[in-house]
């Protein structure tokens, strides 16, 4: 089959669209001929080594100072905790988000998975959701970046709507992130809620799924996004240029949803009221922040970090899928052999929603 293997820590140029063997899945296990698979920061944040703790930068800039060494031919070698629990196992065929078709059945699995196109959760509890320990798809085992993944049944949801391949490849890793944070933070009708960088894949599936809990929706964007931003529903739009504590005054959100960081997180704490909630599962323009800790406990702030999915999100996300109450935003798709042009695209930011990558016809 042919499949994009990730050869180690760095540039472009670690990304080898090659052949490799279909797998077999053995007892418990499904086979799913891949449809389409989405793009997210997860899959470059992996390559690039992001993870580590020597890493201090956004993931544009990591990029950048990567590309500088594959220009000259400089190798830094695997980080030893380059991935999100340590070293990757490279080579490895990354893909985190898989729209697919169940092809065959490892012995013990439902039988009545067979045929059905579904979704893969792909943070996986492998002791049970009373423990946080997880393993994810596309960073500890082979991905959907290929023409067929092979993982769990278990973790194989059937889902049937009118939606495209490429749609459905938008949900799992954006959607699933956003809700566990709604979830975790205790997100309750009629509570505000701040969403900061709204276009992007996890951005925009927070500013539906809190819609969805009868949640005050704000969204922090660029100007030459509001538009397809503000299409999401009944929301304000904040430019993000803009002085948030002067457009919304302190303590005046219940929760907010940030997956950007940098210099900017300071502000979130003073626009939080006493008892309120950030969550966050990424930091995209950067990990490391400033942190006022009297903001933190005169107002009985809660920081909650999220990796491990939490057991209701897959199935109320199929829920929401099937009954019409979210919808895709596929901003563009591109050929599976096409992925660097799809990960340069990806960073330059200026897209709203999710890319997907589609596999060759078999």
């Amino acid at each position: 089959m042919k499949a994009v293997v990730t050869t180690g820590n760095g540039g472009f140029d670690k990304l080898s669209y090659q052949d490799v063997p279909v797998p077999r899945p053995g007892p418990g296990e499904a086979l799913l001929r891949v449809l389409a698979a989405g793009v997210n920061n997860t899959e470059i944040n992996t390559r690039l080594g992001w993870y580590s703790a020597e890493v201090s930068t956004a993931t544009s800039a990591v990029s950048d100072s990567a590309a500088r060494a594959d220009a000259g031919n400089v190798s830094g070698g695997d980080k030893e905790d380059g991935g999100w629990a340590g070293k990757t196992p490279f080579p490895l065929i990354q893909g985190t988000d898989c729209c697919g078709e169940v092809v065959e059945l490892g012995q013990g699995a439902d039988p009545a998975l067979l045929g059905r196109r579904a979704l893969i959760r792909a943070n996986m509890r492998r002791h049970g959701f009373d423990s946080l320990e997880c393993d994810w798809m596309a960073s500890d085992f082979h991905g959907a970046f290929a023409q067929f993944v092979k993982v769990p049944a278990s973790e194989v949801f059937p889902v049937d709507c009118d939606w495209s391949d490429a749609e459905l490849a938008t949900i799992p890793c954006a959607y699933a992130t956003a809700e566990t944070m709604l979830h975790r933070g205790g997100v309750a009708a009629g509570e505000h809620v701040l969403v900061i960088g709204a276009s992007g894949g996890v951005g925009s599936a927070a500013v539906q799924l809190a819609l969805a809990r009868g949640a005050v929706v704000t969204a922090v964007t660029s100007a030459d996004k509001r538009d397809r931003v503000a299409s999401l529903g009944d929301i304000r739009v904040i430019d993000r240029r803009h002085d948030l504590v002067a457009a919304l005054g302190e303590f005046s959100v219940d929760a907010v949803v940030d997956n950007v960081a940098g210099e900017g997180f300071p502000v979130m704490l003073k626009l939080l009221r006493r008892g309120g909630r950030l969550m966050s599962s990424g930091a995209i323009a950067g990990p490391v922040v400033d942190l006022d800790m009297r903001d933190l406990y005169l107002k009985d702030l809660q920081l909650i970090g999220t990796t491990a999915w939490d057991e209701p999100v897959f199935p109320r996300l199929i829920s929401l899928i099937e009954t019409g109450q979210i919808r895709p935003l596929l901003d563009r798709t591109f050929a599976l052999e096409d992925i660097v042009e799809a990960q340069r695209a990806f960073l330059e930011k200026t897209h709203v929603g999710n890319f997907v990558l589609i596999p060759p016809p078999l």
